[in-house]
């Protein structure tokens, strides 16, 4: 039977209306800029890719295989708790909660960070847990082969079929050799995976941990080609110990680093898949999904303003989930600032949970094939990884390159960059660099971090992790220490000239700028005259000052209240904004310094810091 409409074609609504061009588009754009260059609307990766804020639709690029199991990710809690029968609760906790596996952190681990569990308790942690059920992620650290035959001891106690567990065991030397660490020789492998094989065990027994290169500010595509060629020694380990090459790729998984950037991290998980295929096809395997293990990224982790680690969290989260990552952790917000408690773990589980079961981000298998902005991106990435890939396997091999120091020094020009692009606020870190709230309270944690593991101090023989926000919390340390001793925080004073509308738009960029360093502003009321603005500054209390206003006022009025000020007894006077053909008088009249956008923050303002705290 056919029906009234089935001899009618449907065009898209958008059929008859012309479809603009790029250029016009570009057109339309100059016209905005007003004669700035374009190049302002580029941004460009660690690695150099240029992306825009426009691109074509990729027509000819299709959906990627990307999870080995089609739909939901393995949810993993991070169990870290030093205290085992603190972690088996924590354990059971997590999985009766929604968590559908466990990350089990080992003291010493890459992703560690100041606590983990011990091998000689990892028994007692895993009580009660059945091992069938939950899916298991181990970074295991200098203890890879003790932890591996101690979960297989417990999977034969539980009597379980071992190819019905879900255990990536984890064990990585080439990452303690990454780390600077002692490392057993890779052919220790050998007996470990054909004892593990003969049981049953699927795997993946050892990880190619990008998270190394990732949390000690490298690239994408270093961390890329760290990862893969760490793969390439592991294959060729274990095709060495007599394995197939078959059963080998089995036993290899991966796990890189997902942060706040989502076009970045959606494009570089999708990059490693369709890298390690090219891996695979070289040794005349057909390309299979392999198992990718992310984690949110520990260099993007704050301690002030801990509660915006949740938003930078539920983004990459997002963007592992977009890319088929197998399983995610995410470190709970209050990470860098100690041992997590309840809440915070449960905000961690929650937003995957939600991205999952609410968002339904697991129901659609690589959503981001056919955006030219992914497929842009990651072509250009997976280009710059293979070359680097090229040259560390030209170097021979990934633990060549390490003992040569090469990568070392490699990855240490790129954080030098990201550290520079953090100082002049070229990047923003919300809660520190920008908008910092100095009254915050404090955030609960079981235990507090060590000062070592806070403060980012790197380790000259290997890759140590960092956090980008470490140069900020030091000043802001040295503020609240000034603080509990005095009673007071450092202060400065911003002298209002002019109308409301003069100078609002520099006090407020001004009080931003100052309290990321801990210091308190003291914003007086509009200053209609000089001798206001003298008395305003020593009822303040501040020893230091900071002129805010219009170029306008400035030209009129910086210099004599700058006199004043001085007079009045400031120890160092600022003023908001670049002082330009002013310069060489404001400085006669006793200005100092000047805060602009593009300046270096953090000598900026260890300049103003150390006046404030000196003057007491």
């Amino acid at each position: 039977m056919t029906g009234p409409t089935d001899s009618i074609t449907f065009a898209p609504l958008a059929a008859p209306f012309a479809g603009p061009g790029e250029g016009e588009w570009h057109a339309l754009v100059e016209k905005v800029l007003k004669g700035k260059s374009f190049d302002k609307l580029v941004s460009h990766t660690a690695d150099g890719i240029a992306y825009g804020p426009l691109t074509q639709r990729a027509t000819q690029a299709g959906p990627r295989a990307l999870r080995a199991a089609h739909g939901q990710w393995q949810v993993m809690a991070r169990i870290e708790h030093p205290d085992a029968d603190i972690a088996n609760a924590q354990a059971l906790e997590a999985l009766i909660n929604g968590a559908s596996g466990l990350h089990l952190v080992m003291a010493g681990a890459a992703g560690a960070h100041g606590f983990g569990l011990s091998v000689a308790h990892l028994a007692q942690a895993l009580k009660g847990v059945d091992l069938a059920g939950a899916a298991i992620e181990v970074d295991a650290g200098a203890v890879g082969e003790a932890v591996a035959r101690t979960l297989v001891r417990l999977v034969a106690e539980q009597g379980l079929e071992p190819s019905l567990t879900r255990i990536s065991f984890g064990v990585d030397p080439i990452g303690l050799a990454a780390r600077g660490e002692e490392t057993s020789p890779l052919h220790s492998l050998g007996p470990l995976a054909t004892d593990l094989v003969a049981l049953g065990f699927r795997g993946p027994l050892c990880v190619a941990d990008g998270r190394i290169v990732h949390q000690a500010g490298g690239s994408e595509a270093q961390e890329l080609a760290y990862a893969l060629s760490t793969g390439i020694a592991y294959l060729r380990t274990l095709e060495t110990a007599g394995l197939d090459l078959e059963t080998a790729r089995q036993l290899i998984g991966f796990r890189l680093a997902a942060d706040a950037d989502e076009f970045i991290t959606i494009a570089k998980l999708r990059a490693l898949r369709s890298l390690w295929a090219q891996v695979e096809s070289a040794c005349g395997l057909a390309p299979r999904p392999l198992h990718l293990h992310a984690e949110t990224a520990w260099r993007m982790m704050t301690r002030r303003d801990p509660w915006v680690n949740v938003l930078r969290a539920t983004t990459a989260v997002f963007s592992a989930a977009v890319a088929g990552a197998d399983a995610i952790s995410v470190l709970p917000h209050t990470q860098a600032l100690g041992l997590p408690d309840a809440e915070a773990q449960r905000l961690a589980r929650n937003a995957q949970l939600v991205l999952m079961e609410e968002s339904n981000l697991a129901k659609v298998d690589d959503p981001a094939a056919g955006s030219g902005a992914f497929e842009e991106i990651g072509a250009a990435l997976a280009q710059k990884a293979w070359t680097l890939l090229q040259e560390i396997e030209g170097e021979g091999g990934i633990l060549s390159t390490l003992a040569s120091g090469k990568l070392r020094e490699a990855v240490a020009q790129v954080r030098a960059q990201r550290f520079k692009n953090i100082a002049r606020r070229r990047e923003q870190i919300t809660g520190t660099s920008e908008f910092p709230n100095i009254h915050e309270a404090p955030a609960h944690v079981l235990l507090p971090l060590s000062a070592a593991a806070a403060s980012g101090d790197m380790d000259a023989t290997g890759l140590s992790p960092i956090r980008l926000a470490v140069p900020f919390e030091r000043l802001r340390d040295t503020a609240e220490a000034f603080k509990t001793s005095h009673g007071q925080a450092p202060k400065i004073f911003l002298a209002n000239l002019g109308t409301v509308a003069a100078f609002t738009g520099r006090a407020t960029w001004a009080r931003n700028f100052f309290e990321a360093s801990g210091l308190e502003t003291i914003a007086s009321r509009p200053l209609a005259t000089i001798t206001d603005a003298a008395r305003a500054f020593a009822d303040s209390g501040a020893p230091i000052a900071c002129l805010c206003s219009s170029d306008t006022v400035y030209a009129e009025q910086a210099a004599a209240v700058a006199t004043a000020l001085k007079q009045a007894g400031a120890c160092q006077i600022w003023l908001a904004g670049q002082p330009a053909a002013l310069e060489p008088e404001l400085r006669a009249a006793g200005i100092s310094d000047f805060a602009f956008a593009g300046c270096d923050m953090i000598e900026a303002l260890a300049r103003a810091l150390t006046a404030a705290i000196s003057a007491k």
